[in-house]
């Protein structure tokens, strides 16, 4: 679940953002953009995206997804992470790898920043800069 957030763009998220993680969304949000400098930052659906890419959802309907995206929670912290490495969402191939947190099928969540190994993150958002997509879906063009 989302945290509550009346946002309208990637500054008034980070600063929409309370204290007792405010520290830990800053970091990432800077770790991300030194990461993967290349995948712009911008407000997307009461999170911060960087990069897009273009799919085809069930209906063959265009759409425009971010990349990369951070999300502050009601109980952690997410980054999704679109991208297919090997036939694998990202996450799922380096979950061991990422640290002590839990793992979605692109999602990446965790309670503070010591939880999650940086390193290993890093190499992952590298892959989903190279690699986006979600599984099952046809990429498109923008």
């Amino acid at each position: 679940m989302f945290a509550k957030n009346e946002a309208k763009s990637v500054e008034e998220y980070l600063l929409s953002v309370l204290d007792d993680r405010k520290k830990d969304i800053d970091f990432i949000h800077d770790f991300i953009q030194k990461a993967v400098p290349e995948l712009k930052p911008y407000f997307a659906s009461n999170m911060i995206g960087y990069g897009s890419f273009y799919y085809l959802d069930s209906k063959k309907q265009k759409k425009d997804w971010p990349i990369i995206a951070l999300a502050n929670q009601k109980n952690y912290i997410s980054i999704y992470v679109c991208a297919i490495i090997e036939d694998k969402h990202a996450a799922e191939k380096y979950k061991k790898e990422l640290g002590k947190l839990s793992k979605g099928i692109s999602c990446i969540r965790f309670k503070k920043i010591e939880d999650i190994n940086l390193e290993t993150l890093k190499i992952v958002l590298k892959l989903a800069e190279k690699n986006p997509g979600v599984e099952g879906a046809t990429l498109v063009d923008k």
